[in-house]
């Protein structure tokens, strides 16, 4: 771990941020990764020992403030084998700004024989190069809370694939954090890590984040192999490959708002 501070510290049912999870379109906005993972741990918590989170949506509503949030979660659906959960990050004013809903299976191991995709891995994370989004050059925030690693690709040139893990926990004195919200805390960086447009001239912000699992993630690192593409209109969707150090994790998508940045022509 770095001397940066956490992404957060709990302060009773509260969650107070630190700069570790700035964004990089605005000094009073979180990027959608930390809080994100928020709900993931919430909703992990409400799991038991043969329970898996097979799928996580979340809708950014509105900018998440550098500020105070706090969590709920409720359960819509409490199966035997499939349990639906949804849940709220709210700012201090109440106001919802990440809503989520968590699909979680029961799982049964051995009980059924079934093909397994096997796409060529990645370099893992030792060999690649260190990387940084040249578009997040402040001194502190969430890329510097996180530490890249280039597996392949060129940035800015299409589908690129880079490794992330905190170097920070989640939550203060809580370390190691759990695999599930590491991967959530670096899956909403898939739209920057396959930028379609750039960044000097156009934002690329992300509304949603869906990511599917077909197995619980393993580790801290984990790498998003993404591509995107954008239309002229406007609307653009990023997806990637997850994965940890020992295979294949799940996907992951988002829908891309893409506007020309004030006195910036779009083409």
């Amino acid at each position: 771990m770095s001397d940066l501070p956490p992404f957060f510290v709990a302060d009773g049912d509260r969650f107070v941020p630190s700069a570790s999870a700035r964004g990089p379109w605005s000094a009073r906005h979180q990027h959608g990764g930390p809080p994100a993972a928020l709900l993931a741990r919430a909703f992990a918590r409400q799991t038991g020992p043969e329970a898996h989170v097979a799928r996580l949506t979340f809708d950014f509503l509105r900018p998440v403030p550098l500020a105070p949030l706090t969590v709920t979660t409720r359960v819509v659906r409490a199966g035997a084998k499939v349990q639906r959960l949804a849940g709220s990050v709210l700012a201090e004013d109440g106001a919802a700004v990440i809503e989520a809903t968590c699909l979680i299976m029961r799982m049964a191991p051995g009980s059924v024989a079934a093909a397994v995709e096997t796409p060529a891995p990645p370099i893992p994370p030792e060999a690649g190069a260190p990387f940084a989004l040249p578009f997040m050059t402040s001194d502190e925030g969430y890329h510097r809370a996180m530490e890249w690693r280039l597996a392949t690709g060129t940035w800015g040139r299409g589908p690129t694939a880079v490794w992330l893990r905190p170097r920070v926990p989640l939550v203060a004195g809580e370390s190691p954090t759990p695999p599930l919200e590491c991967l959530v805390t670096a899956a909403d960086s898939a739209s920057g890590v396959a930028v379609v447009v750039d960044p000097a001239r156009a934002t690329f912000v992300n509304g949603d984040l869906t990511i599917a699992l077909h197995r619980p993630p393993v580790g801290e690192w984990m790498c998003l192999d993404a591509a995107a593409t954008g239309e002229t209109h406007g609307i653009g969707l990023a997806q990637a490959r997850l994965w940890d150090v020992t295979g294949l994790v799940g996907r992951s998508l988002q829908t891309l708002l893409l506007e020309p940045r004030a006195g910036k022509a779009s083409g």
